[in-house]
């Protein structure tokens, strides 16, 4: 089996099986207002490949408000046993843009510029349905602002997020385009798939028990991992997200550009995807430094695109780097990569050191008060 090549013996990894999924008709995208277009997609039960493969669906569609759920599956796990709040960003993305989207006329084009993510509370296997709710604070001639909440199957908050949308000049297209397009809406039902969806699909891979973290340290877990020496965890198996390099203080990690990772635009990769390949960068470089015992808390996350990424299947590249340590916070940044070395985009997390605490994490944590710590300088 080739390093990154996570699925069982003899069979096709997931992000190399054949896609499913629906993107927007560009009728339809002519035609009617991003409101309109959103409350098609709601009723019409379709989504683009990103929603077969995590769940990720919308709920409610309405002017200057939208609401998405993902399921929290067994699948999303990193070794720690946690999903990634990294991870996050494939949940968030998709609000926090429709909620802009809610707000542009016909033929009128968007993409984000950045996205902020701020974590309240780790989220593990017992936080059940997670729902993102988006609401939009402005949308002008070439930028839109919106926020997005999410919470657990319990109503309680997880994390608050932000982005900034970059509004393009509306498509010109000849009337009598339009005018077809009104005629022949399109009329597509879903079809009876071969097999489950993936994150429906039983689990492969493994978490780490507590006695592997408390016998080497977070660098020599990461290298047991490239190496194979250890047990891939489930979200490997799942999108093929890896490290691939570790030393103290930075890690590389890739993973394959996958058409299964994309959102309603064709030929473009889901901005949740690239952020959430970013963000784990960033909590690898910080996570190999101390004893693996001691387990990290993420308090944000920001993500700027710089070009958007084609899913070719060729492996996108995040390099991470502790640019600071102390004894209650790192902060890191990592640069994302495509196939041919451009950059695509780059990001800033901070996390706080909980020593102490296990590595492998088998209920929900919150984040400590910091507010009265003796390391001024290090408050989140």
């Amino acid at each position: 089996m080739n390093r990154g090549q996570f699925g069982p013996s003899g069979e096709t990894p997931i992000w190399q099986e054949p896609v499913r999924g629906f993107y927007t008709d560009p009728g339809q995208f002519v035609t009617l207002s991003g409101l309109d277009l959103l409350r098609s997609v709601l009723e019409g039960g379709l989504g683009p490949p990103i929603r077969y493969l995590f769940g990720l669906g919308p709920t409610s569609v309405e002017p200057g408000g939208v609401t998405f759920t993902m399921p929290v599956t067994d699948w999303l796990l990193f070794p720690q046993g946690v999903v990634s709040s990294a991870t996050l960003s494939i949940l968030v993305d998709a609000p926090l843009g429709c909620a802009v989207q809610t707000a542009l006329p016909p033929a009128t084009p968007f993409t984000t510029a950045e996205i902020s993510l701020r974590f309240l509370r780790t989220v593990a296997p017992q936080s059940g349905m997670l729902t993102a709710k988006g609401r939009l604070i402005h949308a002008g001639q070439t930028t839109g602002v919106s926020l997005v909440e999410v919470t657990d199957e319990a109503g309680r908050l997880v994390a608050v997020t932000s982005t900034r949308c970059a509004i393009l000049p509306r498509v010109e297209v000849p009337w009598e385009v339009v005018e077809q397009a009104l005629k022949n809406p399109p009329r597509l039902r879903e079809p009876d798939w071969p097999s489950p969806h993936p994150y429906e699909r039983p689990v492969a891979g493994e978490v780490l028990t507590q006695k592997i973290w408390d016998h080497t340290d977070g660098l020599g877990v990461l290298q047991s991992l490239i190496a194979g020496d250890l047990p891939a965890p489930p979200i490997a198996h799942f999108c093929g997200i890896a490290p691939v390099d570790a030393e103290t203080g930075t890690a590389t990690w890739k993973m394959p550009a996958s058409e299964w990772l994309c959102a309603p635009v064709q030929g473009r990769l889901y901005g949740g995807a690239i952020a959430m390949l970013a963000g784990t960068a960033i909590d690898g470089c910080g996570a190999d430094d101390p004893p693996g015992r001691y387990a990290f808390g993420p308090v944000d996350l920001k993500v700027y695109f710089l070009r958007p990424v084609s899913p070719d299947g060729r492996d996108l590249v995040a390099r991470g780097t502790v640019i600071h340590r102390g004894r209650s916070m790192a902060i890191g940044t990592s640069d994302v990569f495509d196939a041919d070395g451009k950059k695509v985009a780059v990001a800033t997390g901070s996390a706080v050191i909980l020593p102490g605490r296990p590595a492998t994490v088998t209920a929900e944590l919150t984040l400590p008060d910091l507010a009265g710590s003796q390391d001024d300088e290090e408050r989140p």
